[in-house]
């Protein structure tokens, strides 16, 4: 399977989406969906996968039994290779363009706390920051849900406090609707991202462990 890129009719069926989004509208646009959407990720995790190991293209369905929200499609599509629990690299394409990015999107309990004692310590902690640094020259921006207040045992006057309140923390950023996004160069752009987020990964990865 060949990667080409992904059309401009993947953009157009998620900006349709976003306005009916309902299963006659899936239906009936379902050929779109299979063609445009799912068969260019598919060929992507394919390439990517020898690299960054397996890549779980996710399922377009939401899980509506507990949410107030009932619309039954996701409004994009995404794509994950896990390096570790919930620790890996992510691509998306939606009515936004194309947004990679990665790191961890989930952590508690050990997890959590593993996290907070590495960002904590002299070495890792200042290894943990300069990655950081480096990645927001290089246009990334740092994510991921935080506490609003300082974390308990933690001072609030604490060198790096910002990042102790992360209890998912993720890097990322757009690439909108550049034209290289429906050509095969796009493959590039993906995996030129995950190469460069590799060291917050690789970081997330040994020391975010229960």
């Amino acid at each position: 399977m060949e990667f080409t890129g992904f059309p401009v009719a993947a953009l157009d069926f998620y900006d349709d989406l976003e306005v009916d989004n309902t299963k006659s509208f899936w239906e009936r646009h379902r050929g779109v969906y299979e063609e445009s959407v799912k068969a260019p990720f598919a060929a992507l995790a394919e390439v990517l996968a020898p690299e960054f190991g397996a890549v779980k293209v996710f399922r377009p369905y939401r899980d509506v039994r507990f949410a107030k929200d009932k619309t039954p499609y996701k409004t994009h599509q995404g794509a994950f290779a896990a390096a570790g629990p919930s620790t890996g690299w992510y691509v998306e394409l939606s009515p936004r363009g194309l947004r990679t990015g990665a790191g961890f999107y989930e952590a508690s309990g050990g997890r959590l706390q593993a996290f907070r004692a590495a960002v904590a310590h002299d070495l890792y902690g200042a290894e943990l920051e300069s990655l950081l640094a480096t990645l927001v020259r290089a246009g990334f921006e740092v994510g991921g849900d935080r506490l609003k207040t300082s974390p308990r045992g933690y001072d609030a006057d604490h060198p790096r406090i910002d990042l102790l309140r992360h209890r998912s923390l993720t890097v990322g950023r757009s690439h909108g609707f550049e034209p290289v996004i429906h050509t095969p160069a796009a493959l590039d752009l993906v995996r030129d991202d995950w190469r460069t987020l590799r060291p917050l990964v690789d970081w997330a990865r040994r020391h975010c462990q229960d």
